[in-house]
């Protein structure tokens, strides 16, 4: 067997498609059977252009001049199968012949496993995104419902510790006539009407260091303190209430719906938890809360109520009178109407 014929042999063996170019008159003169197999078996001397009728001759022909070298791809149809093959021209170092050695390697399997490659990794991008959008969506429905401190501890433990948080201010507003103003509207111009005032709320105590730890209907709760001290603490809250009452003097004045708050203030120590196994929130719990619900149930509307003790705190920066406390057949008892203070009290 011949030199040439054992190259063809093996060429064929490895599925490597081999034909002799003449640059000259730009026809296939030699071409091995796995050529043949994919492009056809034509006339000795056919044409490049009849096997690959979009290579570009005039690339081809400068890249043969320059380096002598040319890598290209083409896809055709194969027993109805789509085939790449990767093309390498390499112009001989003949001075007598002018022709070029076409190395023909099927990619075809290499071309659908990087489609596949680059599905899958579409998919794992767009499933990553999803994925990143619903932690987003969940961590900030879980800081609508905690702090986050104890939100970046339940994160990393799975729980939150009970812990007692001392000193601080607790603020409990409630709106009065509540039950008559929801039987007189729509349920969902109240619940409309309650969003907006709630988050106005939060807008207004996040200015002061306060934040909302819980609704319930009208009741509306909030601390200062909690979870990171705050030495103003009674200052906060009571900064806070005042302007919640102004908010609402204001929106009265331009809404047909009337909202008329009373609020309670108290200081003293809280504990702090996540509360439920499935349907959790974090809540706040203790004798200043309870102090602070009782001063708002005996608050007049639109107005303050906290104990003599608290409003020792605020050194002049408020107005405190003392307010006796209507309680049928027992001995009146008094509590403190927190208003603003005039700049004279101020300086005084």
């Amino acid at each position: 067997m011949s030199i040439e014929a054992i190259n063809e042999q093996l060429l064929r063996a490895i599925g490597v498609g081999v034909a002799l170019i003449s640059l000259d008159k730009l026809t296939v003169d030699y071409r091995n059977d796995t050529f043949n197999e994919w492009f056809g078996d034509n006339e000795s001397a056919s044409k490049l252009t009849d096997f690959f009728p979009s290579l570009d001759l005039d690339q081809l022909s400068t890249a043969m001049k320059e380096g002598g070298q040319l890598t290209t791809e083409t896809s055709f149809k194969l027993r109805r199968r789509k085939m790449t093959v990767a093309m390498e021209f390499n112009r001989t170092t003949d001075v007598n012949e002018n022709i070029a050695v076409l190395v023909c390697q099927n990619i075809t399997r290499i071309k659908e496993l990087e489609s596949m490659i680059d599905s899958y990794s579409m998919m794992v991008e767009r499933n990553t995104h999803e994925i990143k959008r619903e932690k987003e969506q969940v961590e900030k429905l879980l800081l609508n419902m905690m702090p986050r401190a104890a939100y970046e501890e339940y994160k990393t433990f799975g729980v939150v510790s009970p812990r007692v948080f001392d000193p601080v201010s607790v603020l409990s507003l409630d709106f009065v006539g509540f039950d008559t103003l929801l039987a007189r509207n729509e349920p969902g111009v109240v619940v409309s009407e309650l969003n907006d005032i709630y988050s106005a709320f939060d807008r207004i105590g996040a200015q002061f260091g306060c934040q909302r730890i819980r609704t319930n209907g009208d009741s509306y709760v909030a601390v200062s303190g909690v979870p990171d001290p705050n030495d103003d603490h009674a200052l906060a809250v009571a900064n806070s209430a005042l302007r919640f009452l102004r908010y609402l003097e204001r929106r009265n004045a331009t809404h047909p719906i009337q909202w008329h708050a009373r609020i309670g203030l108290a200081a003293g120590s809280v504990i702090g938890s996540v509360v439920g196994a499935q349907n959790y929130i974090y809540d706040v719990f203790g004798s200043t809360v309870s102090e602070a619900l009782h001063y708002r149930s005996v608050a007049q509307p639109m107005t303050v109520a906290a104990s003599e003790t608290f409003t020792q705190r605020f050194e002049g920066k408020f107005q405190a009178s003392a307010v006796s406390e209507d309680v049928s057949g027992q001995s009146a008892r008094q509590y403190m109407l927190v208003q603003e203070a005039s700049d004279q009290e101020r300086k005084g």
